[in-house]
């Protein structure tokens, strides 16, 4: 898919020039430097998913699976002497 993105002078500077050093398309270059923050930022959604959870906004759903488990751990539990 092609795209048009708007960069300063020198972040496309430095990206050209990068992407001759490493002997690829500059539209590769940016391709890859993408996938890459998109890979590592993936993470911060779990985070935020968490943090919705024990802050009291979940929503309807993340409260029902977390109380469902809960109930079913102490329905499993019940009988056990420990």
């Amino acid at each position: 898919m092609k795209t048009a993105i708007s960069l300063p002078d020198t972040l496309f500077s430095e990206a050209d020039t990068a992407a001759k050093r490493m002997g690829i398309p500059r539209s590769q270059l940016f391709s890859q430097a993408l996938e890459e923050y998109l890979e590592k930022h993936k993470s911060e959604n779990i985070t935020d998913s968490y943090n919705r959870l024990f802050s009291g906004n979940e929503t309807a759903a993340e409260k029902t699976v977390p109380y469902a488990s809960l109930e079913s751990l102490r329905e499993l539990t019940k009988n056990d002497t420990w």
